[in-house]
């Protein structure tokens, strides 16, 4: 990007030049096609399967490992969301015997190592001295599979400042893994390429779930059924997603924003992923359309500032943001002032009425409840008097 200022800023003509190059994606977004009886029948097998996972879930408690290892497999393939509550239940419950656990079982090292992550991720503090009983008398590490060293690898991405033990396993499985990613056949490669560019945990969760489902299809023992519900859903989620980007591909094009305002960059896929990269669940597609638009909004300020205005016009633009009345919007210099002024404030009445009705859909609900629980308690006064 070439930025060139000409001539003095206390000429009114005078105004920054920016050369921003184009966004790559054109007219992509617009013109995708959407089966929706498609997306039906994948939410109906997502609905099924979910019933299922759920019931896998709820027997698994009676087995502490296969409880934890289903859960951690739930959350790499990215389908957690769907068990929230049990999953917070049943962490609960379990960490309360956790040391216990440990104590009275030789685990090897994946599982504690997986167990370690799962619990860390949830926000539970496990103990980092679960791994002593790996070391040798030297100090060294006893790995000798590649499992073991990449759950162990992947567990010190959870570590904590002064846990040395974990500093020590973080190198230690660094230098070896690669090595060990060169020697290992493709399947193990690809994964243990990938631990070690970024951490799952800090990665973007649908990317990090994408990787994960191609290679959990090729570990041997995986649950079909899992891995059918987490295919499922992910493709759910990603023509949701498609379709949401669509729609806000085409407020931006019916908006004439790129016409009217030539200066401001074209970032509203950037934005999109942004947005989807952490609140990808469906329940959230306001907040992404509201935080995507938001950003957007940002974005041709930061550019009218960076890219159009001079000195005095910005004075004036930024006298009537502290206004935020639609009153001032003629007293704004250029058409474009005026337009960037419009758009701000448009998007605050449709952001505002957004979030009215998201707050009514919370507030329903809890007023019915309210009145069920008053009824109840009418139930058993009757019933209690009724018995004297």
């Amino acid at each position: 990007m070439a930025v060139q200022v000409q001539g003095s800023v206390s000429s009114p003509m005078d105004r920054p030049l920016a050369n921003y190059p184009p966004d790559i994606w054109g007219d992509r977004f617009l013109t995708l096609s959407f089966d929706i009886s498609e997306l039906e029948s994948c939410s109906r097998q997502v609905e099924v399967l979910k019933e299922t996972v759920k019931d896998m879930l709820m027997a698994s408690t009676t087995d502490p490992i296969r409880n934890i290892f289903l859960i951690y497999s739930l959350c790499r393939l990215g389908v957690s969301y769907h068990f929230e509550t049990e999953v917070e239940q049943q962490l609960a419950h379990r960490f309360d015997t956790l040391s216990q656990l440990i104590h009275n079982n030789n685990y090897d090292l994946h599982t504690i190592a997986v167990m370690f992550q799962v619990f860390r991720f949830h926000g539970y503090n496990m103990s980092s001295h679960a791994f002593n009983k790996f070391k040798y008398e030297n100090g060294k590490f006893n790995v000798s599979d590649t499992k073991g060293m990449i759950s162990l690898y992947e567990a010190t991405q959870f570590r904590i400042n002064g846990e040395n033990i974990l500093d020590e396993a973080f190198t230690f499985t660094t230098s070896h893994l690669k090595s060990m990613a060169s020697q290992s056949n493709p399947h193990y490669a690809q994964y243990i390429e990938n631990a070690l560019y970024r951490p799952y945990h800090r990665g973007v969760p649908r990317l990090e779930a994408r990787q994960y489902i191609c290679f959990y299809e090729k570990n041997e023992g995986s649950n079909d059924t899992l891995l059918k519900f987490a295919k499922y859903d992910f493709n759910r989620i990603q023509t949701i997603l498609q379709h949401e980007l669509s729609n806000l591909r085409s407020w931006w094009k019916e908006g004439n924003l790129e016409s009217k305002l030539p200066y401001v960059r074209h970032r509203i896929v950037e934005f999109f992923f942004y947005a989807a990269g952490f609140n990808f669940e469906p329940r959230y597609a306001c907040a992404r359309n509201i935080q995507t638009k938001l950003t957007f909004i940002i974005g041709i300020i930061d550019d009218t500032y960076d890219a159009y205005g001079s000195y005095e016009e910005l004075q004036h633009f930024t006298d009537a943001m502290r206004r935020f009345d639609i009153g001032v919007m003629d007293k704004l210099p250029t058409d474009n002032f005026k337009f960037v002024y419009e758009t701000i404030l448009k998007f605050h009445d449709e952001a505002e009425e957004k979030v009215r009705k998201e707050v009514l859909e919370i507030g329903q609900p809890c007023c019915c409840y309210i009145l069920w629980l008053k009824c109840m308690q009418l139930d058993d006064m009757l019933q209690h008097i009724c018995l004297l």
